[in-house]
């Protein structure tokens, strides 16, 4: 019977497709994955039982065609796929009508001996007499098939047709002269000469061993048997030129290549090696690096997907390439996830009911949106219906203190202290410039705890990672005050500048520090996300040097422009080739 038929277009959209009872799920999935894989090559019409299956194709292309030319000749990939053939009438129609032509005719018989033409002859009627006249068969009549020109003799030669069924008979005029019989010959093998010693090769060192030369296997078509339901594979042969042949597990020494060696590294009882890895680790490596990971991140990421793949078997129906790749996406999700629990709301409420303010600190080299980002998490924080105290402690930028109250006043705006009891959701505590930070901040904190607000935000100079004193006075801002949270705020755009920039602010926190414990960076905001598109290295970087997650991504110009990190979606752009 006929277990699967489909019609699909020149661009591989499935236009129509007819699928047998004996085809299930568990079946097709293996096999899909083989020839997704594979290209096998599919050939000998004359080995498949169905003997109208050519009459069948042809028959559905031209009424498809027919019936629907104007959908066809549209030619639009979308209306292709949005249009619903319904073919399946005329399907089980033209399949009844080819069914029936195949049995009407049915296989050519053998005709019986006797009603072939040998059966009229007799020993009789091809033996010369004497005078050259025939014997005659019993009756008196002479053969019919006899021919004027010439008589048969014999040992004359008769060619048989296994096609036909016709025999041919060659004559001649004059009936040949008795040959003498030759005597038998010796012989003489190809390869062995006249000498028996010649032919002895049981000794293995022996330089004349012959080889036997290595000959061109054709394999035609492959076929693999499977299991219903598990997807095993149970069997599989091959049909060359030579017949069908089953192919068995070779022995040591004896390799098969071509296609069986593909279909062998499929399904599955390979150690993966460091040596089968590398190519596809290098390509992978470099895939990361043009993604704006750090290259140093690239080369520890991929050395340690090897450690943990070197000596596993691969499954069934997995590629070398095909592991490394989930495996690597395993492990970049694994990164990305928070360690520990990254809850902002909960911790404002704990603090809440201490009677005291939430503390965050920003800080970050110059120029990645420090304070725009702590004006956007401010409007999250008073949606969720707390009050927000911002600290100006960058008193060095010109303009700083005023970008922060113009932060503020729109806030209010958004937010009417007329919907608040009168009181206003955000205000700026500023000193001016040329001050110290640390202390403007420790004021900050104190004047919040009096008011009763629920967070401060504190701002701070850009500096670079290079500036001893100002990373020294930034130890000590983060010392002296013992924020709740500090938050590193880096821009996507960067590659190996994170890892450079995070390693030094790290190590100046630690450095400056009066504690034994010295507070380290809690975790990261991402901003200018989206303006890289699918270059999203700098999140695996930043998070893969320090440890700590990403708490919030900048993703536009607006204040609602604040996202949480979506660990899956990013690891996803970033393998897209």
């Amino acid at each position: 019977m006929l277990d699967f038929f489909t019609i699909f277009g020149k661009g591989g959209i499935v236009l129509w497709c007819f699928q047998g009872a004996g085809v299930t799920e568990s079946f097709t999935g293996p096999v899909n994955a083989l020839i997704r894989s594979v290209i096998l090559q599919v050939g000998f019409q004359k080995i498949l039982t169905l003997t109208y299956v050519d009459k069948l194709i042809t028959d559905v292309q031209l009424q498809f065609r027919d019936r629907y030319k104007n959908e066809l000749d549209k030619n639009v990939s979308l209306k292709l796929l949005n249009s619903n053939f319904e073919f399946e009438n005329d399907f089980n129609m033209l399949l009844r009508e080819a069914e029936d032509s195949s049995k009407a005719k049915g296989p050519a018989s053998m005709r019986t001996f006797t009603e072939s033409l040998k059966s009229q002859k007799t020993v009789k009627s091809m033996i010369e007499t004497k005078g050259g006249d025939k014997v005659k068969e019993q009756g008196g009549k002479k053969n019919k098939n006899a021919k004027k020109e010439g008589k048969l003799h014999i040992g004359q030669p008769v060619v048989f047709s296994l096609l036909t069924g016709h025999s041919t008979s060659f004559s001649a005029t004059k009936s040949p002269k008795p040959q003498k019989p030759k005597e038998k010959q010796r012989r003489v093998w190809d390869m062995g000469g006249s000498s028996p010693t010649a032919l002895d090769y049981s000794d293995p060192n022996s330089p004349d061993v012959p080889v036997e030369p290595a000959r061109d296997v054709c394999i035609n078509t492959i076929f693999v048997l499977l299991h219903s339901k598990t997807g095993c594979l149970l069997h599989h042969c091959w049909y060359s030129t030579g017949g069908l042949s089953t192919l068995h597990s070779p022995k040591k020494g004896v390799g098969f290549g071509g296609m069986f060696g593909m279909l062998k590294g499929l399904v599955g009882a390979k150690s993966l090696s460091r040596e089968d890895m590398e190519p596809v680790l290098d390509k992978m490596r470099d895939h990361l690096i043009a993604k704006n990971v750090a290259a140093e991140i690239s080369i520890q990421l991929c050395d340690s997907v090897a450690k943990k793949l070197e000596g596993k078997v691969m499954g069934t129906f997995t590629t070398v390439a095909s592991t490394v790749k989930q495996a690597l996406q395993e492990s970049l999700v694994q990164i990305l996830q928070p360690k520990r629990r990254v809850d902002i709301l909960r911790d404002v409420l704990e603090a809440r009911s201490q009677r005291r303010p939430f503390i965050v600190t920003f800080c970050g080299v110059n120029g990645v949106g420090k304070s725009t980002n702590l004006a956007k998490i401010s409007f999250w924080l008073i949606e969720n219906g707390f009050t927000v105290l911002i600290a100006a402690c960058d008193t060095f930028r010109a303009g700083a203190v005023e970008q922060l109250r113009t932060h503020q006043r729109r806030l209010n705006s958004l937010h009417p202290p007329e919907q608040h009891g009168g009181r206003p959701v955000v205000q700026l505590y500023e000193k001016g410039y040329g001050k110290d930070a640390a202390g403007i901040a420790m004021e900050a904190i104190a004047y919040a705890r009096n008011q009763a607000f629920d967070v401060v935000l504190v701002d701070t100079a850009g500096r670079m990672q290079d500036n001893a004193p100002l990373m020294t006075a930034l130890a000590k801002l983060i010392a002296v005050n013992m924020p709740d949270l500090v938050l590193f705020v880096g821009e996507a755009l960067v590659g190996n500048e994170a890892v450079d920039q995070l390693v030094k602010f790290n190590q100046a926190l630690a450095d400056h520090s009066m504690s034994d414990k010295p507070r380290l960076i809690d975790g990261i905001v991402l901003t200018k996300f989206d303006t890289i598109d699918d270059k999203v290295g700098a999140a695996i970087s930043m998070t893969y040097i320090t440890g700590q997650p990403i708490v919030f991504v900048g993703t536009g110009q607006t204040y609602n422009d604040l996202r949480s990190l979506n660990a899956r979606a990013v690891v996803s752009a970033l393998m897209k080739a």
